[in-house]
């Protein structure tokens, strides 16, 4: 077979998806041609400018403005705005010839068949043999829109059904054609996982294919519900929520932002094209649902949906909710439910399912009629939607943001309650699974030597997932590779020598015992292994330390105790620095505080490209005091060169501390200066990363990795720096940008970055600038103001993050 790389892309279609799409590419570092149609009128500003249609500007007038107002959004589709540069816009008339030079068209025009075949009209005239062509249609069959074409373009041409946004959903869909060539399939599979970080599922050519047909589903299900069980918006979303693993923005929240409109677009085309479905009329739009929508009530973006933001007689903006009832807005409903509170000391979300279907009160009946509707739905969507159960869960997961897929909860539950729920629902579970149940099979998922084996219905038996080859799953091998366990950490043997250390505290915080973890996991690898990596499978890598225990220390005035625990916490990042093993990080999402400069202490970072790192302790009232504010010092001095205004250098590295900077991407930790440029790196795909940073730490312990020889070379600018700094927040406090307590934390700050008051310019050892950082810290919670603020955030319920 051809090796096929994908250097330059098209994509055909700037809306809020094709921009994203362009975007997401960019992110990876391929070239993209945007393309778009030209406007047919000249808008007031045109004409008073004296442009006609036929300047350039106008021409690629909606292409420039779609990219734009993208780039513009939040959260951002792209890692690092100069990224941007690699996507190069145009129109369809002038520079729809360029598409001969793509490795890959995308198109991702409107969602109308008659359109798409004009489109594809255009580019077959261009396109060059062996070129993939792609959809990004969300529904309109694949077969239909081959219909006509060339030989060559149906072999090459299939469905690549993004998740919008397409940077942060993770499902990517294939759907093949009538045509599509298996080595197409492959590739895009394989493209898809390695490279645009996704997960892949190749789908059937059904209507909404996987994602949407069960995500619809149980949308529409769950409205039905609603009002039979008269359930309040603020009811639903606390129930479906992250007590049960999903976003915490539930089901009528992310309704609101997706928008009503696309939600019962893909609700009526499923009504319109599965007749058949044995839930047919549940697709068809409750009356609540229709009176939004006549309306316009969509959501977020029309101002109002199932909540609408309002101003208050004082001025303040809050949040009203809608009384499905009345079709009225109202003042926000709390709500509790005791089976809830049941789940309340159940950290494993999986563990939770079996007691929230025992619920005595209103909660319970609403998981026993949503379970019992979800497991017999997707039971008869096999083989009809996939041959394989595994890509449904895969598809709820990476597509709605669920944290377990519905044969995921139902083998969390156990075959037999699954079965009996269905049974007293009154649904009917689709013969394969009753015949399993008869073989005394109990389980659609097994594990087997770390991997994970899924319930093949054609072969009846387990059969390995594929692909896993790539990935160190830990919840398959934390039963029988733990080498080391307390209540903060568990420390897993994953092969070839290295270890990896996982954060088990609640948020991944960093407390005494995650300390105690790191020092014992340090400790094993140093006797009997050849590296340590530092990686979870938490929402989070680590939100910081505990500071709840540093509030509870300062408040009773323990300041031996607790200068012995910041010392601790130095000592154990410098563990990480100078073991004679080597030390990988692999952080993502929020990494705060602590867990940032536990990345800055390892020999290597191995990021996700999903990683929000910073140094955020001024938000409390403190500075870094475990080896950041000394980190950053000695980052700077490694970047003075003969020439430069070091000063500047270091104010760069002062201002991300002071300003509590947090990356938006890896990649913009590079700006920041917690990442370094030809040390660490960025993995897009997140099952992908421990692997790899198990392999930097082999290739390091093999490449001869010896102990570094403790700093002393550390150039701090002593009272120049000082001075500079002190003026800088003077000035900041007489113009109330900073108030008292601020500048008292920044001129903290600034003594230890400065190295102290010295005469002149000083080569300094890092102990030394460790002890000025700790007693800086010490000083700060002595103060009240900053008391406050601990205990502020305390009562926010936010005791973790520092």
């Amino acid at each position: 077979m051809k090796k096929r790389t994908i250097k330059k892309i098209a994509v055909i279609g700037s809306g809020i998806m094709g921009s994203g799409i362009a975007c997401h590419f960019a992110n990876i570092g391929v070239e993209v041609l945007l393309l778009d149609i030209i406007p047919n009128q000249l808008t007031e500003k045109e004409e008073a400018n004296g442009l006609t249609l036929n300047d350039k500007q106008v021409r690629n007038r909606i292409v420039n403005t779609s990219l734009q107002n993208t780039l513009k959004s939040k959260p951002s589709p792209i890692y690092h705005q100069k990224f941007a540069s690699r996507i190069t816009t145009g129109n369809l008339e002038d520079d729809i010839h360029k598409v001969k030079d793509v490795d890959w068209i995308i198109e991702v025009v409107v969602e109308r068949l008659d359109i798409k075949k004009q489109v594809f009209d255009n580019l077959e005239k261009y396109r060059t043999p062996g070129t993939l062509i792609t959809s990004n249609t969300s529904g309109i069959p694949i077969k239909f829109m081959t219909e006509g074409r060339s030989e060559d373009f149906q072999q090459h041409f299939c469905g690549t059904h993004f998740f919008n946004p397409p940077r942060y959903l993770k499902l990517f869909e294939i759907i093949p054609g009538p045509k599509t060539k298996q080595e197409v399939l492959d590739f895009l599979n394989n493209y898809g996982e390695k490279f645009l970080g996704k997960t892949a599922v190749i789908a059937k050519d059904t209507p909404a294919f996987i994602g949407n047909r069960i995500g619809i589903f149980s949308i529409m299900s769950l409205f039905h519900t609603v009002k039979e069980m008269d359930l309040t918006i603020e009811e639903v979303d606390k129930l479906t929520g992250p007590v049960i693993g999903r976003q915490k923005s539930a089901t009528f929240r992310t309704v609101d932002v997706v928008g009503l409109d696309t939600l019962v677009h893909v609700a009526n085309g499923l009504y319109e094209n599965v007749p058949n479905d044995e839930q047919h009329e549940l697709f068809k739009l409750p009356d609540f649902i229709q009176t939004m929508m006549d309306n316009k009530w969509l959501g977020s973006k029309t101002g109002q949906g199932f909540y609408k933001k309002v101003k208050n007689t004082d001025g303040q903006s809050e949040i009203k909710s809608l009384d499905l009832n009345t079709l009225a807005y109202r003042d926000r409903k709390s709500a509790n439910f005791a089976t809830l509170e049941l789940t309340k000391s159940i950290d494993d979300v999986a563990k939770r399912f079996p007691v929230l279907i025992k619920g005595k009160d209103k909660a319970g009946e609403f998981y026993r009629k949503n379970f019992a509707a979800l497991f017999a739905y997707v039971s008869h969507r096999i083989p009809e939607i996939s041959n394989d159960l595994y890509k449904i869960d895969d598809a709820m997961q990476a597509g709605f943001g669920w944290e377990h897929g519905p044969f995921q909860i139902w083998d969390a539950i156990g075959l037999q309650e699954g079965l009996k729920l269905i049974e007293e629902q009154g649904y009917k579970v689709a013969d394969w699974v009753t015949e399993m149940q008869n073989n005394n099979v109990k389980h659609f998922y097994t594990i087997k030597e770390g991997n994970t084996y899924y319930y093949n219905i054609s072969e009846k038996k387990h059969i390995k997932i594929p692909g896993q080859d790539a990935f160190i799953i830990l919840d398959n091998i934390r039963e029988t590779n733990t080498v080391f366990k307390n209540t903060g950490v568990a420390v897993q043997d994953i092969g070839d020598g290295i270890l990896n250390l996982e954060f088990r505290s609640k948020m991944n915080s960093i407390g005494s015992d995650v300390l105690v973890g790191i020092n014992k996991a340090i400790d094993i690898a140093e006797k009997d292994y050849q590296g340590l990596v530092v990686s979870n499978n938490g929402k989070n890598f680590s939100v910081g330390a505990n500071i709840g225990m540093i509030f509870m220390l300062a408040a009773e005035q323990e300041y031996d105790e607790l200068n012995i625990t910041v010392k601790y916490f130095q000592d154990t990042m410098m563990r990480m620095r100078y073991s004679s093993i080597p030390t990988i990080a692999a952080p993502h999402n929020m990494t705060l505080g602590g867990g940032c400069e536990l990345s800055l202490h390892a020999d290597k970072v191995v990021a996700h490209a999903e990683t929000y790192i910073g140094l955020v302790e001024f938000g409390v009232g403190v500075i870094p005091g475990g080896g950041g504010s000394k980190e950053m010092t000695l980052k700077a001095s490694d970047s003075f060169h003969a020439g430069d205004v070091e000063i500047n250098k270091l104010r760069d590295n002062f201002l991300s501390i002071g300003m509590a900077k947090v990356s938006t991407s890896a990649y913009e930790a590079y700006d920041t200066g917690i990442l370094q440029k030809g040390k660490d790196i960025v993995v897009v795909n997140k099952n992908r990363q421990l692997a790899i940073a198990k392999k930097h730490a082999l290739l390091m312990a093999e490449n001869g990795y010896t102990q570094p020889v403790k700093r002393n070379d550390i150039k701090v600018l002593g009272k120049q720096a000082l001075g500079a700094f002190y003026v800088g927040t003077d000035q900041m406090f007489a113009g109330k940008y900073i108030s008292e307590h601020d500048k008292k934390i920044a001129n903290k700050l600034a003594y230890v970055m400065a190295g102290g008051d010295l005469s002149e310019n000083t080569y300094v050892n890092e102990q030394y600038l460790l002890d000025l950082e700790r007693e800086a810290f010490l000083s700060l919670t002595t103060e009240r103001k900053t008391l406050e603020r601990l205990q502020h955030m305390l009562k926010k319920g936010k005791p973790l993050r520092n």
